[in-house]
């Protein structure tokens, strides 16, 4: 896994220090204050042109004005995420959560140490045109932070002509760089379903309008949906989560309602359209035969993470430039996990990449025993790097 270039001296260092920092000190969605005022000290240090906070909550942008070109200004965004994860950390390391019951289980703490150290790349050497964006979002993990961001008046402010983000990958080799034109990340929905009865003596089931059997038949059948009503060809899930009915100290009696939860993950907006009239077909339908009344709502989180073809392949050829070919990888599968950096890509062009910290020990993703592997830094701060000059090498 060489690199074809290099940080500054004690970028790397310092980009270390920062990284378990911040892991120390982790913070919920839209609370993240110690955070967010942790990455305001860091781009003071560095000697950016301007910062702005509280954009979307919590979030920070820090600019970066290039010295050359005199046409229309550029504007290219990377970001990364300040909040943690409701986990409590089970790592034992140095650095640890001092925070009970959170910690960057998801590597958010590492995506801030390599933006941070990419923009001190850029700041010693502004042999660029236009203005690169640092954005450090808030609450990626459920609370839409992008998307908060966006309604704040983010793409007003700074009128972006790309923009782009890495996340670390477990699931992929250590240092790997993976880049796919198209699909990266699944849209996330929430599904609530509610089966409303009549409840009574489970010896005398007839007296009753049983719910627990009706939500049973329910689920039964929303396994059917994805093998039955959407394409071979195409990837969806539905999971449900959690059933609520009853009570396990009272077995003799059948409740008046059940209340289920779950997810749908997709790629393909037909699909996804598919998928919820057919919650609704089958709530209603196996209600009505029970003589029940079924509700639904059907929430949709986060769109489906859809990279635009022309920024992929500008990654791909910078990291080309950085990486031996053999440590880029593309086609990769998408994942069925969920990531608000969609709600950007809506409105800008750009682009998601993953970088593998895959070993036989690494931990998954939102696990008590995860932690960021700081030797993905270098190369992922270089990356971005070179992306950024890329996009602004003229005006």
């Amino acid at each position: 896994m060489s690199l074809r270039d290099a940080l500054q001296p004690d970028t790397l260092d310092q980009a270390i220090r920062i990284r378990r920092a911040l892991h120390s000190i982790p913070e919920l969605g839209y609370k993240e204050l110690k955070t967010s005022a942790m990455v305001v000290e860091c781009l003071q240090a560095l000697g950016v042109d301007e910062i702005q906070t509280g954009i979307g909550g919590t979030g920070v942008v820090g600019l970066l004005h290039g010295i050359k070109g005199t046409g229309t200004r550029r504007y290219v965004g990377l970001r990364a995420e300040l909040d943690g994860l409701e986990l409590t950390e089970q790592t034992g390391l140095a650095w640890q959560s001092q925070n009970s019951g959170c910690m960057h289980a998801c590597g958010h703490d590492g995506h801030m140490a390599i933006l941070l150290a990419t923009a001190r790349e850029l700041s010693a050497n502004r042999e660029f045109s236009g203005t690169v964006c640092c954005i450090f979002q808030p609450a990626e993990e459920g609370g839409a932070g992008a998307k908060a961001m966006i309604e704040d008046g983010l793409l007003e402010r700074f009128p972006l002509s790309s923009i782009y983000a890495i996340h670390n990958a477990p699931w992929l080799p250590i240092g790997k760089i993976a880049i796919n034109s198209g699909a990266v990340m699944a849209a996330a929905d929430r599904i609530e379903i509610s089966v409303l009865g009549a409840g009574g003596h489970g010896g005398i089931p007839h007296q009753t309008r049983d719910p627990i059997v009706a939500t049973a038949n329910i689920i039964s059948m929303l396994q059917n949906v994805v093998s039955r009503y959407v394409d071979p060809a195409e990837a969806a899930v539905i999971s449900i989560g959690g059933i609520h009915g009853g009570s396990p100290l009272k077995g003799s009696m059948i409740p008046d309602r059940v209340d289920c939860v779950g997810t749908v993950r997709t790629y393909c907006t037909d699909v996804q359209s598919t998928i919820e009239k057919k919650i609704h077909d089958i709530v209603d339908h196996v209600c009505d035969a029970h003589d029940l009344t079924g509700l639904v709502t059907y929430k949709k989180l986060y769109p489906a993470t859809i990279n635009h073809a022309d920024r992929a392949a500008l990654v791909a050829s910078v990291a080309d430039g950085l990486l031996d070919q053999c440590d880029i990888l593309s086609n990769v599968r998408p994942s069925m996990a969920g990531e608000d950096f969609s709600f950007f890509l809506q409105k800008v062009p750009g682009a998601y990449c993953l970088i593998g910290q895959g070993t036989e020990s690494a931990a998954s993703l939102h696990s008590p025993s995860y932690d960021f592997d700081d030797r993905n830094i270098e190369r992922a701060a270089l990356l971005l790097k070179r992306i950024a000059l890329s996009e602004l090498a003229s005006t």
